[in-house]
């Protein structure tokens, strides 16, 4: 696993690799001619710091193709860089399965408070917030040097608010960082995303929802919720309930719109589902369709959000001897630290 960190100056990049040298079992991969333009407008001024020191011993590498060499061939051990710099290293990075971008930021009064303290350790005079905050912008929008195209790629951002190293420790942990379900995400998470994917396709005015069955690992059939086929589409007006806008659960015999999950039960048939079939779907389903879950044969219901009836249908799949989980995953996106 080979983890990359980019983000704003003071940020956390260089504490958060620490964090996973001294507690997670990593090692340091380093860039040697990696050095981004300076933001400083001092030439001489290398001393405005990108850079701070990382604990422990580490690998050094003269060129991208020898650092990917090295790492393509140990990524089953645990590795960490903040040696990403531009979008030729990010794409070379970003196709090998072993490899998580992960984004770190904090406010600019907070990481201009790290950087004074940064400068003062090293007996140096730090600069004025108006100074920093234009390096800052520089290091992270310019068109040539910027951060921000690789930080909108991160898999994972973090918000790193932390007053201590122990406070950032502590949060880490939660976050699971070196979780190897972030690079290739488990069946379950896979149909899940599928299932959100198929939601995306969703013209109901009161909410978007997917749904997949599978068997043996394999798709059956997908589902989203809207109205049905030759019927105007529910956000062009086809469903009055939806777009008179009633409370969720309120209407409901009067709903034209088709729900994801009768959709997919539509689409697969009860001969295709069969024994040991898995319906995937983005909310738990309403009681509606938990009846038909539940005279087709579906084996088990996995879910992510839930919903005003999770209860009842909840009872309904015990009753019929239909198992219901809810999905617990990584968290992705922005984690506040």
């Amino acid at each position: 696993m080979l983890i990359g960190l980019c983000g704003g100056i003071c940020a956390g990049k260089h504490a958060i690799a620490d964090y996973l040298i001294r507690e997670q079992g990593f090692q340091w991969l380093e860039l040697a001619n990696s050095n981004p333009a300076p933001v400083s407008d001092d030439p001489s001024s290398d001393a405005y710091l990108q850079r701070s020191v990382i604990g422990g011993s580490g690998h050094s590498f003269e060129s991208v193709d020898s650092f990917m060499d090295f790492v393509t061939k140990r990524w089953t051990e645990r590795w960490v860089t903040t040696d990403i710099w531009d979008r030729s290293v990010l794409d070379k990075l970003l196709i090998r399965p072993f490899f998580l971008l992960v984004s770190v930021d904090a406010p600019v009064s907070l990481r201009w408070q790290r950087f004074r303290e940064r400068c003062s350790s090293r007996q140096l005079e730090p600069p004025p917030l108006e100074k920093f905050v234009l390096w800052s912008d520089r290091q992270l929008y310019d068109r040539d040097i910027g951060q921000a195209y690789l930080v909108d790629r991160a898999s994972v951002r973090l918000f790193n608010e932390s007053s201590s190293l122990k406070e950032l420790y502590a949060a880490l942990e939660t976050v699971e960082l070196p979780n190897e379900e972030r690079l290739r995400p488990s069946w379950d998470q896979y149909f899940m995303q599928l299932a959100s994917l198929a939601a995306q396709r969703s013209n109901c005015m009161k909410r978007r929802v997917g749904c997949v069955i599978v068997r043996d690992r394999r798709v059956i059939s997908t589902g989203y919720n809207g109205t049905p086929r030759n019927i105007t589409n529910c956000n062009e007006g086809g469903c009055p309930r939806c777009n008179r806008g009633e409370g969720g659960g309120s209407g409901l015999s009067t709903c034209l719109c088709i729900h994801a999950e009768e959709n997919a039960l539509l689409e697969a048939g009860r001969e295709r589902i069969r024994e040991g079939a898995i319906l995937y779907c983005d909310t738990c389903p309403c009681l509606t369709c938990t009846v038909k879950i539940a005279q087709v044969g579906i084996t088990e219901v996995v879910y992510s959000k839930g919903y005003n009836m999770d209860k009842e249908s909840a009872a309904i799949l015990s009753a019929a001897g239909v198992n219901l989980r809810q999905l617990s995953q990584p968290p992705n996106g922005l984690t506040y630290l």
